[in-house]
Parts: C-alpha cells; sequence; structure tokens
C-alpha cells in the first residue's frame, strides 16, 4: 500500500496532522498538555466552591422553609379566627359562655397551633371580654346578654410567631394577629 494510498484511508484530522509542519503540531502538543496540566491543577477546586457556596444555600432554604411555617401559622390563625367568630354570631340565646363556645371552635380549627400560646380578646355590643370563658348566669345577663341581634362581635386572637433557625431569630417579637367582626343573627 502505497503511501497517498494511506492517507486517503486516514480521517481528516489525521491527514491534517500529517500535513502539517513540525512547528504547529509542536504548538497544538504543548497546547494540549498546558490543558491537562490545568485540569489536574483544579482538581479540588469544586470541593472548595461547594464548601463556601452550602452554607449561604442552606440558610436560604431552611430561611424559606421556616418563613413557610410561620405563614402556614398566620393562615390557619385567620381561618380558625373566622369560623369562630362566625360561631359567635349564630349562638345568641343558645349558650351562657359564649367566649368558651368561640374558644372550642377555634381548637377544632386550628389543632396544629399550641392552644396555651394563643390569646383571646371579644368584644360584644361595645364590652369587652378576654380569656377563654366569660360565663355568665344566664342567655340574657352578662356575656351572652350582651349577644344582640343586629349588634356586632369582634374576635381578636393573637399567636406568637417563631422565625428562629439556627439560634438567630430576624424577628424575636413577632406576634401574629387575626381579627373578625360579625353581625350577631
Amino acid at each position: 500500500m502505497s503511501n497517498t494510498q494511506t492517507r486517503h484511508m486516514m480521517s481528516p484530522l489525521k491527514q491534517w496532522w500529517h500535513a502539517a509542519p513540525a512547528a504547529v503540531r509542536l504548538k497544538a502538543v504543548s497546547k494540549a498538555k498546558r490543558i491537562g496540566a490545568r485540569a489536574r491543577g483544579e482538581k479540588g477546586q469544586a470541593i472548595i466552591e461547594f464548601a463556601f457556596v452550602m452554607p449561604v444555600l442552606f440558610t436560604l432554604v431552611f430561611g424559606v422553609i421556616v418563613f413557610g411555617i410561620a405563614l402556614n401559622n398566620y393562615l390557619v390563625l385567620t381561618n380558625a379566627t373566622d369560623i369562630s367568630a362566625q360561631q359567635l354570631s349564630i349562638s345568641r340565646g343558645q349558650t351562657t359562655d359564649p367566649c368558651n363556645t368561640v374558644v372550642q371552635a377555634f381548637y377544632s380549627a386550628a389543632p396544629n397551633l399550641t392552644q396555651s400560646s394563643l390569646t383571646f380578646s371579644y368584644t360584644l355590643n361595645g364590652t369587652s371580654y378576654s380569656g377563654t370563658s366569660c360565663s355568665s348566669s344566664s342567655t340574657t345577663t352578662g356575656a351572652a346578654g350582651n349577644l344582640v341581634s343586629g349588634q356586632t362581635a369582634q374576635l381578636t386572637v393573637t399567636y406568637p410567631c417563631n422565625l428562629q433557625f439556627f439560634g438567630f431569630n430576624p424577628a424575636s417579637g413577632c406576634t401574629l394577629t387575626a381579627k373578625v367582626s360579625e353581625v350577631v343573627q
């Protein structure tokens, strides 16, 4: 087989390589060696970059998770407050302790919130009450007597929000508050 026949069977890259002057071939080889040397020197670079980026990324991810939990608590709080205020508005003449009726409705609507951390305040026909009970001797006296048809009953519930992660709390005095007014039926 002649030299020209061998060249026709070679790939175009090999043909170029054999046809190129020696100086060009030497330059290509030295460039390939430099690229290989650089790649060998950068073996641990990815691990170092990972070590620098991961604490920031973890902090960001955990911050989003903690904020999501606080937002969920707020949504549950507002929904349960709305349900409890509706229960209060229709309980006229049915209970001697409208505050306890509201609290039990709230606890049923928001079972995942810590009950001991909740605070309740009510305004019934202009009279303010607070706590989990405002018992009356009958449905026409005290808090139960203040449930007057057509008047406004207002319920305010507060719950502490905890945004703490990794020992840091960016909003240490944060309190979630939901306030709803309903017309007594």
